[in-house]
C-alpha cells in the first residue's frame, strides 16, 4: 500500500501543499484558520499519515506524559533511578508514567504502544535484547525517545549510559592492589551490550596480566538457583586467595545469600565487590564494596536530552556517558 503523503492531504483537503506542511510541522499562524488546520489533521489522522506520531495529538499543547519503560521496576536500580527521572521531569512539569518490560520484546513493543496511545510526549527506555525493529520504527515515525541505561549496538539513538567497560577495568585493578590467586566474575550470559562491556572489561585486564580465573554466566529467571550452582562448581574455599566480582545487584544478593548459606566469610575466606548499590547489601555481616552508579545524573540528563528531542527531534541525538564509582568498604582484604 502507497504510504499517505502530505500532497494527498493537501488533495483532500484542498489546500496547497504549503499550507499542509506548516500545520504539520506545526509553523501554522493566524493567517490560518482553526477550521482548516483542524480539517487538515483530521485527514492527517483518516489516512494514517505518521500513524505513531498520532495526528490527534497535534491538534493539542504538550500532554505533559513522558513513558519510562525499564527492564524491573522491582530491582533497586530501575525504583530509585525511576525516582530520580520522576523527580527531574516534575521540575519541567512532566508526569511519569511507568511500565516494565520483564525483559520481554513483545511487552515492551505492547508498552510502547500503548504510551503513543495515550498521547505521551516522549519515552525514556532501557530496550531489551530483540528490541531493534520496535525502536527503529519509533525513530522512523519521529517519536521522541531517548535510552538510559541501555542501549543496542545496531540501532542509533539518543542515550544515557555508563562508563561500564572502564569501571570494570578499575574494579581489577583495585583486585590487583591486593594480590588475588584467583578471580572469578559472576555475571548474566546475555547479549545486551551494557552488560557484556562490563564483563569485557573485566575480561580485558584479566588477558592483559595474565591472572587465573573463571566466570560463572547465568539465564536471566531463577537467578538466585543458578548463581547458587554455579559457585558450587567454581569456588573453592582453600585453595588460594579469591576475589569475587558480581556484575549486577540481583546477582550480587544471590552471591552473598549464597556465602551466608555456606558460612563462608568476608573477607577471610574470600572478598567481594558488587556492581550497583541495594539496601540488602546492608544486611550482610560485612560492609561490601560496590559500583556506585550516578543516578541523579542520569536521570537529570536522559530528562533534558527527550526534553530537547520533543522540542527539535533529532534521530540520532546525543550519548552522554555517565562516570559510575568504586566505592571502598571492609569486602576486600
Amino acid at each position: 500500500m502507497k504510504r499517505a503523503s502530505i500532497k494527498d492531504i493537501a488533495r483532500i483537503a484542498g489546500v496547497s501543499v504549503a499550507t499542509v506542511s506548516y500545520v504539520i510541522n506545526k509553523k501554522e499562524g493566524s493567517r490560518i484558520s482553526e477550521v482548516t488546520r483542524n480539517k487538515i489533521l483530521d485527514i492527517a489522522e483518516e489516512i494514517n499519515y505518521t500513524p505513531n506520531k498520532i495526528a490527534r495529538s497535534l491538534k493539542m499543547s504538550k500532554s505533559k506524559l513522558i513513558g519510562l519503560i525499564v527492564p524491573d521496576i522491582s530491582n533497586d536500580f530501575y525504583s530509585n533511578i525511576a525516582r530520580c527521572i520522576e523527580n527531574e521531569a516534575m521540575k519541567l512539569g512532566y508526569t511519569i508514567l511507568i511500565g516494565s518490560s520483564d525483559e520481554n520484546p513483545d511487552k515492551f513493543k505492547k508498552l510502547t504502544e500503548l504510551f503513543s496511545q495515550q498521547q505521551v510526549d516522549g519515552m525514556l527506555v532501557s530496550p531489551v535484547a530483540g528490541s531493534d525493529d520496535i525502536i527503529k520504527k519509533l525513530l522512523k515515525d519521529e517519536y521522541p525517545i531517548v535510552s538510559i541505561d541501555y542501549y543496542l549496538e545496531n540501532v542509533e539513538l539518543p542515550a544515557v549510559t555508563l562508563n561500564n567497560f572502564e569501571i570494570s577495568g578499575q574494579v581489577f585493578n583495585y583486585l590487583m592492589e591486593h594480590k588475588f590467586d584467583e578471580l572469578i566474575y559472576v555475571g548474566y550470559n546475555t547479549h545486551l551490550p551494557h552488560l557484556l562491556d562490563r564483563q569485557r572489561g573485566f575480561e580485558r585486564k584479566i588477558k592483559e596480566h595474565g591472572i587465573a580465573s573463571k566466570k560463572v554466566l547465568v539465564e536471566m529467571g531463577n537467578v538466585t538457583s543458578k548463581v547458587h550452582a554455579g559457585l558450587d562448581e567454581h569456588l573453592k574455599i582453600g585453595a588460594g586467595k579469591t576475589g569475587l566480582y558480581f556484575l549486577n545487584n540481583k546477582i550480587g544478593n544471590a552471591g552473598l545469600h549464597y556465602l551466608v548459606k555456606n558460612k563462608i566469610r568476608v573477607p577471610e575466606d574470600v572478598s567481594v565487590i558488587a556492581f550497583d548499590e541495594t539496601d540488602a547489601y546492608n544486611l550482610f555481616p560485612t560492609e561490601i564494596t560496590y559500583i556506585r552508579q550516578p543516578l541523579e545524573e542520569m536521570a537529570r540528563q536522559a530528562v533534558k536530552l527527550l526534553d530537547e528531542q520533543t522540542k527539535n527531534f533529532s534521530e540520532k541525538g546525543e550519548t552522554i556517558v555517565c562516570e559510575a564509582e568504586l566505592i571502598i568498604k571492609k569486602s576486600v582484604k
